[in-house]
């Protein structure tokens, strides 16, 4: 992770967030967040965690269940121009060798090479939210060693389309019985 005279505050921080990670420096790591910080997370078993208590459960259980969790830093940081945000494009590797706990999964000892991005808001020189995305079912697909889309045409996207129409006529009656708008019953 190179720092080059041109980076903002937001890109440093953020980039020290990752190798601070990187050096399993929860203590720097969350010095660095905002006692008020959320963060979101498709990993998570409840997003968003909230504080540094949830933060540095989450790491810590991460980290147990992925010894060898690292982030490496795609390109450059983008910040916005007030220093107030950052977006991070960045590649992780790790091995599943210990249970990731909660919710219990039990190690697999396969190895997870995924991409996705952590956007981040800075207030006062911490960070105050990050929110990371990436493709939760690929990486569950890289766990498990199984394909869990099924395939075009398959009975099994025939299956998953039939069991979506019911949840979907669920839906919009429980919509309409409660006479609340379309956005708020989902």
């Amino acid at each position: 992770m190179n720092l080059d005279t041109r980076s903002t505050d937001a890109e440093r921080i953020a980039l020290m967030l990752l190798e601070r990670w990187n050096g399993r420096d929860l203590d720097g790591f969350v010095a660095l967040l905002a006692a008020d910080v959320e963060w979101y997370d498709p990993a998570m078993p409840a997003p968003p965690i909230r504080g540094h208590a949830g933060v540095r459960e989450f790491a810590q259980a991460m980290l147990a269940a992925f010894p060898d969790f690292n982030y490496e830093v795609l390109g450059q940081p983008c910040a916005a121009a007030d220093g107030t945000k950052c977006a991070l494009h960045w590649r992780i590797t790790a091995t599943h060798t210990a249970p990731l706990v909660p919710p219990g999964f039990a190690p697999t000892g396969r190895q997870l090479c995924q991409e996705g991005v952590d956007l981040l808001e800075i207030r006062s020189g911490k960070v105050t939210r990050i929110l990371t995305c990436f493709d939760a079912l690929a990486a569950a697909e890289q766990l498990m060693g199984v394909s869990l889309r099924p395939a075009p045409g398959s009975l099994r996207e025939r299956l998953a389309v039939a069991i979506q129409r019911v949840l979907a006529f669920r839906a919009r009656r429980l919509t309409k019985r409660l006479k609340l708008p379309p956005r708020a019953a989902a």
